[in-house]
């Protein structure tokens, strides 16, 4: 008997750092090198066991130009976890995930609901490893990260092509999940829901029948 749990992940980043690309290896283990701008947003959804949870990660993939921002609030609610994404071919993608950070918290955060879980992926690791040149690199980002206050953010630099370290980024987000369910799980308004048993006992006899 299992327990399952929905977890709804946004992911946020600038324009052309990869978001569809990583989310269609992720779910589909397709990558296309046809680009198409996502217009507002698009999700797609993945169940994966952890521990003795189901957790079914509903994932959604945004849009990063600037007219879109405004849907932010819609797209956003009910979310659990966001993965923020930077391109390692070029800094100001870095640099602009504070911002999404920043701009998503301000959209969902309440006083009774501020605990979400956080990945950033320096992605094109493919690019950066062949074509270059590399821009953002591991001590940089963890510079970065410790003077913008984001040092508890783990980071994983990832590639939407080959697949490099994208299943990670997911699965930590899933374990964490899990994790903050289990210490809460006794609490009113706890999300994890424990399957019923296929099989139930018979209803007791209460004939007097002892055959």
């Amino acid at each position: 008997m299992s327990k399952k749990i929905i977890i709804k992940v946004i992911i946020l980043g600038d324009s052309n750092v990869g978001k569809t690309c990583l989310l269609n290896q992720y779910v589909m283990q397709h990558f296309s090198q046809q680009h198409k701008t996502t217009i507002g947003a698009d999700f797609k959804v993945k169940v994966i066991p952890v521990d003795d949870y189901s957790v079914t990660l509903q994932i959604w993939d945004t849009a990063g130009q600037e007219r879109f921002q405004s849907l932010g609030k819609t797209f956003y609610r009910g979310a659990d976890a966001c993965v923020l994404v930077c391109d390692l071919t070029n800094k100001k993608t870095l640099e602009s995930t504070h911002k999404w950070r920043s701009d998503f918290l301000t959209q969902v955060t309440t006083e009774e609901d501020n605990d979400f879980i956080f990945a950033l992926c320096g992605n094109k690791l493919d690019m950066a490893d062949s074509t270059g040149p590399r821009e953002v690199d591991r001590n940089s980002v963890g510079l970065w990260l410790r003077d913008n206050k984001m040092g508890n953010i783990p980071y994983y630099e990832t590639s939407a092509k080959s697949g490099v370290n994208v299943p990670e980024v997911f699965q930590y987000i899933a374990a964490e999940a899990v994790k903050r369910e289990k210490s809460k799980k006794n609490e009113e308004g706890s999300k994890y829901i424990e399957e019923v048993p296929q099989f139930m006992p018979p209803p007791a006899d209460n004939s007097g029948c002892a055959c």
